[in-house]
């Protein structure tokens, strides 16, 4: 066991791990990561795999795109395939008030480099074939998206953060954070205490009980999300997008010889289940009878479900406390923090360091929410 650290990083999938990484990778002595289960084990096991920089905010499109910088040359640095296919976004468009925020999000994005267009239904159709283009009005397409395997994601992290020195501690559970007025001076878990003046939150749907210890208020919310997988589909394009139709939250990208599909459940209610039901399946088929008549035909045979980490705002909080000395936060992502994974290590880096990250993070403190300085993003899945 570890008895001391320079950093202790509490949360074993994409963001823990890259945070541990990118720490290690700058020359920072005695980084300790701890899991309290395996690596990936949580929500970034049951993620769907998206990547992109489609968003409506600022923040959110740098992010992305800094982190498919990073999918694209992950092979070579940390050094592992990840199975990534970049085979695109493409957001399916039913009312005018959704083709105007696209429109709007399309422009800002363009701004910002990220190569995104809209196009009118025939053409969504032919990158998109299962798709039926009745009521559709437009859609929103980028090449530069695509899905790979989270669990890869983690592991090729995990392992390059040992080659470069720090240290990964699985099934091993936080307990408690000591604290001497506001520092932090050691980390107690189940195989021990570890001393330390800084801890990073990276806990995901759990993080709200990690800064309680430390009396921090991250208010992030736990939701159940499940994810079908199909039997294989005769035809299936080998560049099929990653198709979303937004007003109904439908998509579904291609999983080895058949689809990986899934959309939002109004009905569920935060909590820490993750076992898989059948209550969410008759709207799935409504929408996909309206959507993409052509999935209904597909057999399922598997699935799961995960969790969301929902903040308020359906934003990411990243930071550091200022109530509690270096204490900082990576979480409450809302169904993008896979996909932010790579950027946001970067980040917390910078912040630990005292360097000036890529992007001012400063709009997403937790701090924002008793200032009431909400940051809705728009673009969500």
């Amino acid at each position: 066991m570890i008895r001391s650290a320079r950093v202790v990083v509490i949360g074993g999938g994409v963001m823990g791990t890259s945070i541990a990484y990118h720490l290690a990778l700058a020359g920072v002595e005695d980084v300790v990561l701890v899991e309290r289960d395996e690596l990936a084990s949580g929500s970034t096991s049951r993620a769907a795999g998206g990547v992109r920089a489609q968003f409506s905010d600022e923040l959110n499109i740098q992010l992305g795109a800094r982190s498919l910088e990073a999918f694209a040359r992950f092979k070579q640095e940390p050094g592992r395939d990840i199975d990534l296919h970049r085979v695109g976004y493409l957001f399916l468009l039913s009312t005018p008030e959704d083709v105007a925020r696209f429109e709007a999000s399309v422009q800002l994005q363009n701004d910002l480099g990220v190569p995104s267009r809209m196009m009118d239904p025939a053409e969504a159709q032919r990158l998109s074939p299962l798709i039926s283009t009745d009521g559709l009005l437009a859609a929103a397409y980028s090449p530069d998206d695509g899905h790979c395997t989270p669990e890869s994601v983690v592991h090729g992290y995990a392992a390059a953060a040992r080659r470069h020195g720090a240290t990964v501690l699985r099934n091993c559970a936080v307990t408690g954070i000591e604290t001497w007025r506001d520092t932090i001076t050691a980390v107690v878990t189940n195989q021990g205490r570890i001393v330390t003046d800084t801890v990073v939150c990276a806990a995901g749907a759990w993080s709200r009980s990690v800064g309680a210890m430390v009396g921090v208020d991250l208010p992030v919310e736990p939701l159940r999300r499940q994810i079908a997988v199909t039997e294989a589909v005769p035809d299936l394009p080998p560049k099929l997008p990653m198709t979303i139709d937004f007003s109904s939250s439908l998509y579904f990208h291609g999983e080895g010889p058949g689809l990986l599909l899934g959309m939002s459940d109004p009905d569920e209610r935060p909590g820490f289940a993750t076992d898989t039901h059948d209550r969410w399946i008759p709207r799935l088929y409504e929408a996909m009878e309206r959507r993409a008549p052509a999935l209904l035909d597909l057999r399922r045979t598997g699935g799961w479900a995960g969790l969301y980490e929902i903040t308020p705002d359906h934003n990411a909080l990243i930071g550091e406390a200022s109530s509690c000395s270096r204490f900082l936060y990576a979480t409450g992502f809302s169904g993008h923090g896979f996909l932010q994974g790579p950027a946001v290590g970067e980040v917390v880096r910078d912040l630990y360091l005292g360097r000036v990250p890529f992007v001012d993070i400063s709009p997403l403190s937790v701090d924002r929410f008793s200032a009431d300085a909400l940051r809705p993003e728009v673009n969500l899945v």
